[in-house]
């Protein structure tokens, strides 16, 4: 296996159990800084947990494994139980995101620590590892619902313009499938703008 047909079979040998880490970090930090803002839904519902089982989506594992970038079934919050409704359920957005931002930065570090030779399996691995936990927090990120970031824009918005915004949740598959489908006029630019950054922060992190 050489050039690009070997780094693709290799994306995809490691991506599946990549995606279960991944994806189980990112919603367990969901439920978790629901519940330590005082939501406990997702914790009666079983889904504190870092049982892969209980957090993946087919779909969006799928997605992540061709298009390398995707979503998790999306952990169960009730923001009326917060205190500041916006602002909880924003920091509640941001700590999937930011938990695969960790784990990209931790990734890194081994890899800045070891220097593996990059054409070794370890090192692959590491840019596998570091690929998809980016990917993960930047897709989630996009200011678009359901996504993470339509939440977290939310919060800093004035009033006024929260409802407007908020109405947006209703059209949230239309929303979301306009930007994702291949179809699309504006897949296109989704992909670019996500590979761009994506790769960008990868170089930044020192894998390229």
């Amino acid at each position: 296996m050489e050039g690009l047909n070997a780094e693709t079979i290799y994306w995809i040998i490691l991506a599946v159990p990549t995606i279960l880490i991944a994806s189980t970090v990112h919603e367990y930090a969901h439920g978790w800084a629901a519940y330590k803002l005082g939501d406990p839904t997702a914790k009666a519902a079983g889904r504190l947990t870092l049982n892969p089982l209980k957090h993946i989506d087919p779909i969006g594992a799928l997605c992540m494994i061709l298009f390398r970038f995707g979503w998790s079934k999306p952990v169960p919050i009730n923001e009326y139980n917060f205190e500041r409704r916006e602002v909880d359920t924003a920091l509640t957005a941001l700590a999937g995101p930011v938990s695969n931002i960790l784990l990209a930065l931790l990734t890194a570090l081994v890899n800045l620590i070891f220097k593996p030779d990059p054409s070794s399996i370890f090192a692959i691995i590491l840019m596998v590892f570091a690929s998809i936990n980016i990917s993960l927090a930047v897709f989630n990120l996009l200011p678009i619902p359901p996504l993470d970031g339509h939440k977290i824009v939310r919060a800093l918005l004035p009033k006024k313009l929260r409802y407007y915004w908020e109405k947006l949740e209703k059209f949230s598959i239309i929303i979301i499938l306009i930007f994702i489908l291949p179809i699309s006029p504006l897949s296109a630019w989704t992909s670019t703008f996500l590979s761009g950054t994506i790769t960008k922060l990868l170089s930044l992190l020192g894998f390229l």
